[in-house]
C-alpha cells in the first residue's frame, strides 16, 4: 500500500467510536478525527453529553453521531452492535474510572471498578465490534483498535508532589492500566495478521482544565516532574491518536506510543 503526503493522515470515509468520548481527552480526540474526516460515534452512558459533543463537533465541520451505551456492562454494549450495522474502522477504548488514595487506603471493590472499566469493556468492546471491524478491512484493508494507557502503567506516581495521601493518583489506576498494555499485545497478535491492528497510547500528565484552574500549585509541582517543564494539553494527544488510527501506521501493531513530554524517562 503507497499513499503519498498528508492523505496517509486522512480518515476520509471511515467511521470512528471513541469511547468516554466527552471527557477532557476524549472530546479533543473527537474533534481530531472528525476534522480529520471520519465520522465519529461519540460514546457516554450520558445521552445530554452524547448531544452536547455531538453539537460542538457540528459546528467545526465534523460528521458525528450519538454512541449511548454503558462500556461496563455487556448487555448495553451487545444492544448497541446489534443496531449497529455499519463499518467501523477506529475504535478507541478511552472510558476510564477516576478516584484517588493509596493502597493503604483503597477498597478491594475499587480494584474491581478500574479493572472493569479498563479491562473487561475492552475485552467486550472488541468482541462485540469484530464483525464491523471486519467490514472495514474488506472496504479499506486496515483497522485500527486504540487503547488509552498511561505512564502510571509504567511507573508509580510521586507522592510527594500530592497535597495528601487521600489524593493520590491510585494503585488500582495503574495497575488497570498495565494490564490493558499486556491485552493490547496480545490483541495485536491474536488479530494482526487479518488486518486489525491494536495499539495503545500512554498520556502523561494531562490534567482536567478545572483542576488546571482550581489547583494551580498542583499544577507547578507536576510540571516540575516533566523534563518539559509544562504538563500536556489535550489536543498534543491528537498527533499520535491520528497516526494510529490512520494508514500511516499501516505496519505498527502492539506498539504503546508514550505522550508524558519524557515523565517516564528519569
Amino acid at each position: 500500500m503507497k499513499i503519498e503526503g498528508v492523505q496517509m493522515f486522512s480518515l476520509e470515509g471511515k467511521t470512528a467510536l471513541v469511547t468516554g468520548a466527552t471527557g477532557h481527552l476524549g472530546s479533543a480526540m473527537s474533534k481530531a478525527l472528525g476534522q480529520s474526516g471520519a465520522h465519529v460515534l461519540v460514546n457516554s452512558r450520558s445521552e445530554e453529553r452524547c448531544s452536547q459533543l455531538v453539537e460542538h463537533l457540528a459546528r467545526f465541520g465534523c460528521s458525528a453521531q450519538e454512541a449511548i451505551f454503558d462500556v461496563t456492562d455487556a448487555n448495553s454494549i451487545e444492544s448497541y452492535f446489534a443496531t449497529y450495522r455499519g463499518s467501523l474502522h477506529v475504535l478507541i477504548n478511552n472510558a476510564y474510572l477516576g478516584g484517588a488514595g493509596t493502597i493503604e487506603g483503597s477498597s478491594s471493590d475499587a480494584y474491581t471498578g478500574s479493572y472493569d472499566i479498563t479491562i473487561l469493556a475492552a475485552h467486550n468492546l472488541l468482541q462485540a465490534a469484530l464483525p464491523c471491524l471486519r467490514r472495514a478491512i474488506i472496504e479499506n484493508s486496515d483497522a485500527s483498535v486504540i487503547n488509552i494507557a498511561s505512564m502510571y502503567a509504567m511507573v508509580s506516581p510521586d507522592q510527594r508532589i500530592y497535597e495528601s495521601e487521600s489524593v493520590v493518583n491510585p494503585p488500582f489506576y495503574g495497575a488497570a492500566k498495565a494490564a490493558l498494555l499486556h491485552w493490547t499485545k496480545y490483541a495485536a497478535c491474536e488479530f494482526g495478521a487479518e488486518g486489525i491492528r491494536v495499539n495503545a497510547i500512554s498520556p502523561g500528565p494531562f490534567p482536567a482544565e478545572s483542576v488546571q484552574s482550581s489547583n494551580p500549585g498542583f499544577i507547578e509541582r507536576l510540571s516540575k516532574r516533566v523534563p518539559m517543564g509544562r504538563i500536556g494539553q489535550a489536543d498534543e494527544i491528537c498527533g499520535p491518536t491520528l497516526f494510529l488510527a490512520s494508514s500511516a501506521s499501516s505496519y505498527v501493531n502492539g506498539a504503546n506510543i508514550v505522550v508524558d513530554g519524557g515523565w517516564t524517562c528519569w
